[in-house]
């Protein structure tokens, strides 16, 4: 599969989950709203949301892919597939102690992550049992990474890619049924995170079997394959996992505010991750399989161009998007949210913090492609150092914005400290000398850029003209005019990039098709 196409399947896949996605968010902001109970239960959903993002989209797949993908290139099917089943025992045996004692000490952990609710014990409660309901899904989605890391090592990127669709699936099912069944939403939706990974899970078993990789489980040993997996993994798990503790910390802060502000930052934020999920989590997966085998081969000018080319697609896809919810966030919010549970008041407060959130979107894409640079030299060191810097000034502005700005503030502090993040990553790769990115991508950026920033002016204008039909009483009129705006402003920008030489039709054409592996060589 091409690289270009690789980054298709993905984005494509991810694009119909975030779909569903937005379909279930929009049945809980009817059902659920924005009251204490939907603070509760985004609270305790943050710890799977966490873990879902350290190992099926951040530090298992990274530590684990490259050295799966050299074994296999190195010495051989049966050397990797012993690789995997040595990984599994281990995780096996250590998630289960995990899960038992995370249970057990639920009380502590939520009282870390929601300092605010320990004054109201009816809310903290609730939390804590969402919490230990919810919780089991780590060891189901870290497995369902393991199998999914191998697929992709082995160039099969559409199954992993579509275990998010179950989740969506079995949440939106409960949200259907839990009116008619007369069961508490937050409870319906709390249990299907579990069903949904134990779904997902047999979802990846039996893509490993159609794709021969029968990996089964062993008795546990602490062989020198897994301690050096779980060497790279410990510090991997802060540097890849970065943006989803900034989250943690902003929903700590939040339960200090007013109620719903929790709540405000979730709804914001699935509308944030969707271009970070669709463009950065896609570039990122195709590029990292890519990159292990480049560097295993010693081909660095292979690699060097790869990096550039994922650069590229990452600012051709992501920038116009975080320019978008930019420019027109109190339409998306208050077209695809309000209703029912969700007011008008709701609506404008989560527009507000989606705006804030959307200016860290392109650095939050080029650090997930510069980590990557790091992680297929199985460097997961490096990343960890600039966490930490990260995190600190997060903590430090996200302190300094919360009182003048409030649940804005919160969101706009992980932002803004996103690109100092891209700033150390990219400082740290140049004097290794990683990073060499041609003449190409620099003005490619200059174009993507400028086309970008029309597009938004032009997206702007139709918000503003349109605003009869976006802001209606009948929620078929306002859908159809907020696909017709994005419809208008997906259309413009396509047609400012051909006319400023941003992208070429027949070049994109041309990489759908390409095969073999490697990303195409710089014009």
């Amino acid at each position: 599969m091409s690289f270009a196409r690789a980054i298709a399947t993905v984005g494509g896949i991810t694009m119909v989950s975030r779909v569903l996605g937005f379909v279930r968010d929009m049945l809980m902001a009817r059902y659920l709203g924005a009251g204490p109970a939907a603070d509760a239960f985004f609270v305790a959903f943050r710890l799977p949301n966490l873990f879902r993002s350290l190992f099926a989209e951040g530090a298992f797949t990274a530590a684990f892919l490259p050295m799966f993908s050299g074994t296999l290139q190195k010495e051989g099917h049966d050397s990797a597939k012993g690789l995997a089943e040595e990984a599994l025992a281990f995780m096996v045996a250590l998630l289960l102690l995990f899960s038992a004692v995370m249970a057990l000490s639920m009380p502590l952990v939520v009282s870390v992550m929601a300092t605010g609710f320990t004054d109201d014990p009816g809310q903290f409660a609730l939390a804590v049992s969402m919490s230990q309901v919810m919780f089991p899904y780590l060891a189901l989605i870290s497995l369902t990474a393991l199998l999914g890391s191998i697929l992709n090592a082995l160039g099969r990127y559409g199954p992993f890619a579509a275990a998010p669709v179950l989740l969506n699936i079995v949440q939106i099912t409960g949200l259907l049924a839990s009116q008619p069944l007369g069961l508490p939403v937050h409870w319906v939706l709390a249990w299907g995170v579990p069903v949904a990974g134990v779904a997902q899970l047999v979802w990846m078993i039996l893509a490993c079997r159609r794709a021969g990789m029968v990996v089964r489980l062993r008795r546990p040993k602490l062989t020198p394959r897994v301690k050096k997996l779980f060497a790279l993994l410990a510090p991997g798990i802060l540097g890849a996992g970065v943006y989803q503790f900034n989250l943690l910390i902003g929903t700590n802060l939040a339960t200090w505010l007013p109620t719903g502000a929790v709540s405000y930052l979730q709804y914001a934020d699935r509308l944030n991750q969707l271009p970070m999920a669709v463009v950065g989590v896609a570039v990122g997966t195709a590029l990292l399989p890519l990159l292990s085998r480049q560097i295993t081969a010693e081909d660095h000018e292979g690699a060097r161009n790869s990096l550039s080319r994922g650069m590229e697609f990452a600012a051709l896809l992501g920038l116009p998007a975080a320019v978008a919810l930019i420019a027109i966030p109190d339409a998306l919010i208050h077209v695809l949210f309000e209703g029912g549970a969700f007011g008008a008041e709701a609506a404008t407060a989560t527009a507000d913090a989606l705006q804030a959130y959307a200016i860290g979107i392109p650095a939050f894409i080029a650090a997930k492609i510069l980590s990557t640079a790091y992680f297929a030299r199985q460097d997961t060191k490096g990343p960890v150092r600039v966490a930490v810097v990260v995190l600190l000034g997060n903590v430090g502005v996200s302190l300094a914005l919360i009182g003048p700005l409030g649940h804005v503030g919160l969101a706009l502090a992980p932002g803004l400290t996103a690109w100092l993040n891209v700033l150390l990553l990219a400082i740290g790769l140049r004097r290794r000398g990683l990073l060499h990115l041609d003449p190409r991508l620099a003005g490619r950026l200059a174009r993507i850029t400028a086309a970008a920033a029309l597009m938004g002016g032009l997206a702007w204008g139709l918000g503003w003209a349109l605003q009869p039909w976006l802001y209606s009483t009948t929620h078929g009129v306002k859908v159809l005019a907020l696909a017709g705006l994005i419809g208008a402003a997906m259309v413009g920008y396509g047609l400012f990039c051909l006319a400023l030489g941003a992208a070429r039709l027949g070049e994109l054409k041309g990489l759908l098709r390409r095969r073999g592996g490697g990303a195409p060589p710089a014009a």
